[in-house]
């Protein structure tokens, strides 16, 4: 059974069609052949995620993103807690549009429990190919506007 929560710390929930995204988010899961069983968007602020990834990865630094991966086989579970602070800090830095960069950070969770890596040699372009190609599939109504 599918079943996506959104939670924030610290933050506003950003403005999302909560079913459209649902529904994004199971159609690129059976592009890799998985079933999305239970996954929590935590979306937060830089201390929050800071202190996230001092106490469970023992890292000091800000990041947009941290996955935590309870998936099994066919079924992808899992905490994603997201930084809404640097989704935008680097949506500036990149010069596109903080709705598209958010939407981009959501799915890259989502491709870490289907399996795509990014920190080995040539996974950044591979997950970045997968990012766009899942984008591709994105109906318009998950951005409230």
């Amino acid at each position: 059974m599918t079943e996506i929560n959104f939670l924030v710390e610290n933050v506003d929930m950003p403005p999302i069609n909560r079913l459209a995204l649902q529904n994004w988010i199971v159609e690129v899961a059976r592009t890799f052949n998985k079933n999305v069983g239970r996954l929590s968007y935590i979306f937060c602020d830089d201390e929050y995620i800071l202190k996230t990834n001092r106490q469970f990865l023992g890292h000091d630094y800000f990041t947009d993103i941290i996955t935590f991966d309870y998936s099994n086989r066919q079924r992808i579970a899992g905490d994603m807690v997201i930084s809404l602070d640097t989704v935008k800090s680097n949506a500036k830095m990149l010069g596109v549009d903080y709705s598209d960069e958010l939407l981009r950070v959501v799915i890259h969770g989502v491709l870490h429990l289907c399996g795509i890596n990014d920190k080995g040699v040539g996974e950044r372009e591979i997950m970045e190919q997968h990012e766009n190609a899942a984008l591709a599939l994105l109906p318009s109504t998950v951005l409230e506007r």
